[in-house]
C-alpha cells in the first residue's frame, strides 16, 4: 500500500481507539505510584475515544478533512497530561497533511515528525523517559527510510518497532521507572494506538465491540416541580459511579448486585459487562452506596450531586434573575471532588466547581461548558491537580475572553490561592498574587496502597496506608491514624502557623481530634484547622502555611 485516503485514515483512528480502549486497564496499571488514582490509560482512552467518535460517521475520502475533525474530537476531549499530549501530537500530525486528499509514504512520515514538534512545544519543560520520547525516537527512525521505502505499511510497521524499543528505554531515562519496575505509561497507550493503526492498514481492524460508555454518566436531570419544597426530596444525593471488575474480590452477579444497591435509595440504574458496571442512584448515603461498589472492584469514576443544593440553586436563580443578566465580572473556575470540598471552594469565592479530580480529569471541553453561555470579562481557572493543568491551559487558549491558569496542584493549594484573590485587582495582579502564595503552601494526603511495591526506599505493602508529602511518599502504615500523624509531624517546622486538615469518604473525624490533641501541647502556636472534604480516593488532605 503506498497511499491512504480519507476513509483508510478514518478506519485507522478507530481500531486505534480500540486497540487502546481494550489495554487502558493495564496501562492504568503502569502508575508509578501505588494509588488508587492510576489513570494514564483512562484518560487516553477517553480522549482518543473523543477524536475516534468525531470521525467514525465520516465518509470523507479526502485525508486532510478526516485529520481536521480527528484534532478537534481529540482536543476537545483531551484529559489528563497523557491525553493533552496526545492531542498535540495528532494535532501536529493532522495540520501536516489537512490540503491532501490522500497522503504517499513520505507524507506520512513527515506527519509523525510534524505531531512531535507540535507536542514538544506545547509542554513547558518536556521531560524525556515519556511518551515524549517514544513519539520522537518513532519518529526520527521511520524518517531515515523514508527516502527509499514507499510502503506505508512498512512505514507503519517501522514506527512501532522503534516505538517498542523507545519504550524499553524509558527506565533508563527515568530512575523512578527502573526503580517500579515499569515503563511509561504514556508511552506505553501510544504503541496500542499505532498497534491499532497497523491492524486496520493490514485489513485486519481491531472492531469495536458493545461496551457500556465510561466517558460519560446519565444524563440525569434533575427537574424540580415548581410547588415542590426542599423537604420532599427523600433522597438528596444523585449518585453516579463505574467499578471495573477485580477478580480478587467478589464475584459479580447483575441481579444480586442491583437487589443490593436497591436497599440505598430509588431512581436506580445498573449497567454492565464482563469488565464494568456503570450505577446511578439517589440516595441519602452516596459514601455507603460507593463502599459497596468497592467489594467488586476498583471505583474508576464518580459523580456526585446535592439535589437539595441543586433545589435551592434553581429556586435562588429564578428569583435573582434579573440581576444576573450581565453575569461575573470574573468567573474563577475551581475543579474539585467531594461535596465538603466543593462548598469551601464556594463560600470562599468560586463561581463555578467542575467536579473531578484524581481517576475523573475533566476534559478541555468541560472546562470550556462551564461559562460558555455566561457573559463574563474573565476567567481564573484553578485546576487543583497536576494532570488537569495541561487540559487547563489548552481551555485557557480556546477561550475569546482574557483567562488565566493558576498551576494548583492539589486542593489545598487551589482553597489557599483563592483566599488571596482580590475582586479589585487586575487579573496579572490576582494570577501573581496567587501564583506566588502557591509558594508557602506544604501539601499532604493520606490514602492507600493498590500494590505492593518499593519506592524511593520505602517499602509499601498493599492496603497499607501512605503519607504523600508534596508528591513524594513520606511512609507507609497498617494503621491510618499513625499514617496521618507521622505526616502532619513531617510537614510541621517552627514556620507553621495553619494546618487544615479535610477529612475524606473513609477518613474518621475521631482519628483527626486524637492526633490534633496530641500534638497541640507541642505545637502551641500552631493553629488547627478541620472540614468535612467528604473527597474520594484521599482520606486525608492537608496542607500546611
Amino acid at each position: 500500500m503506498d497511499k491512504i485516503d480519507g476513509r483508510m485514515f478514518r478506519n485507522m483512528i478507530l481500531s486505534g481507539a480500540e486497540n487502546l480502549r481494550r489495554h487502558a486497564e493495564y496501562v492504568d496499571s503502569l502508575n508509578v505510584f501505588p494509588v488508587p488514582d492510576g489513570d494514564t490509560g483512562t484518560n487516553m482512552n477517553l480522549s482518543m475515544t473523543s477524536g475516534a467518535d468525531e470521525v467514525e460517521d465520516k465518509e470523507d475520502v479526502h485525508i486532510g478533512t478526516v485529520g481536521k475533525h480527528f484534532s478537534k474530537g481529540l482536543l476537545m476531549g483531551a484529559r489528563g497530561n497523557s491525553g493533552v499530549i496526545l492531542s498535540q501530537l495528532f494535532r501536529g500530525f493532522s495540520k501536516a497533511i489537512e490540503e491532501k486528499k490522500e497522503i504517499e509514504a513520505a507524507d506520512f512520515t513527515a506527519a509523525f515528525g510534524a505531531g512531535v514538534k507540535t507536542a514538544y512545544k506545547a509542554v513547558m519543560k518536556p521531560v524525556e523517559g515519556t511518551i515524549l520520547t517514544v513519539a520522537k525516537d518513532s519518529a526520527n527512525k521511520v524518517e531515515e527510510i523514508s527516502a527509499t521505502e514507499s510502503s506505508i505499511i512498512t512505514i507503519m510497521e517501522a514506527v512501532i518497532k522503534e516505538a517498542k524499543a523507545s519504550l524499553e528505554r524509558t527506565p533508563e531515562l527515568l530512575p523512578v521507572l527502573k526503580e517500579v519496575g515499569v515503563v511509561d505509561s504514556g508511552g506505553q497507550g501510544l504503541v496500542y494506538v499505532y498497534e491499532g493503526f497497523l491492524s486496520a492498514l493490514r485489513g485486519e481492524p481491531i472492531e469495536v465491540s458493545g461496551k457500556p460508555d465510561t466517558e460519560t454518566f446519565v444524563n440525569d436531570e434533575h427537574d424540580f416541580d415548581e410547588f415542590m419544597s426542599v423537604e420532599d426530596i427523600e433522597y438528596g444525593f444523585c449518585t453516579e459511579f463505574m467499578v471495573r471488575f477485580d477478580s480478587g474480590k467478589r464475584e459479580f452477579n447483575e441481579d444480586d448486585f442491583r437487589q443490593d444497591m436497591s436497599e440505598f435509595g430509588d431512581s436506580l440504574l445498573v449497567i454492565s459487562d464482563e469488565e464494568i458496571v456503570k450505577v446511578h442512584v439517589h440516595t441519602e448515603t452516596p459514601g455507603e452506596a460507593m463502599t459497596y461498589g468497592a467489594t467488586y472492584g476498583e471505583l474508576i469514576k464518580m459523580k456526585i450531586e446535592n439535589m437539595r443544593e441543586q433545589f435551592r440553586a434553581v429556586h435562588h436563580k429564578k428569583e435573582a434573575a434579573p440581576a444576573r443578566k450581565e453575569g461575573y465580572d470574573t468567573a474563577i473556575i475551581t475543579v474539585s471532588s467531594g461535596e465538603g470540598v466543593n462548598e469551601l471552594f464556594r463560600s470562599i469565592g468560586a463561581t463555578h466547581v467542575i467536579n473531578g479530580g484524581q481517576t475523573m480529569n475533566p476534559s478541555t471541553e468541560d472546562i470550556l461548558r462551564t461559562i460558555e453561555d455566561e457573559a463574563v470579562k474573565s476567567a481564573i481557572i484553578l485546576p487543583n491537580n497536576k494532570n488537569i493543568i495541561m487540559a487547563a491551559e489548552q481551555a485557557r487558549d480556546m477561550l475569546e475572553i482574557p483567562a488565566v491558569v493558576i498551576p494548583t496542584r492539589s486542593i489545598p493549594e487551589g482553597l489557599s490561592s483563592l483566599l488571596v484573590y482580590s475582586p479589585e485587582a487586575e487579573l496579572e495582579e490576582n494570577k501573581d498574587a496567587m501564583v506566588a502564595s502557591l509558594e508557602h503552601v506544604k501539601t499532604g494526603q493520606v490514602t492507600y496502597a493498590v500494590r505492593d511495591t518499593k519506592i524511593d526506599g520505602i517499602e509499601i505493602r498493599k492496603d497499607q496506608h501512605m503519607g504523600i508529602k508534596d508528591g513524594k511518599i513520606t511512609g507507609a502504615h497498617d494503621s491510618r491514624e499513625a499514617s496521618l500523624k507521622q505526616l502532619i509531624e513531617s510537614m510541621l517546622d517552627e514556620e507553621s502557623e495553619i494546618v487544615t486538615v479535610l477529612i475524606g469518604d473513609e477518613g474518621n473525624p475521631e482519628e483527626v481530634d486524637r492526633i490534633i490533641e496530641a500534638l497541640e501541647s507541642e505545637y502551641d502556636e500552631v493553629e488547627f484547622e478541620v472540614h468535612d472534604g467528604q473527597q474520594p480516593v484521599y482520606s486525608y488532605l492537608l496542607s500546611v502555611e
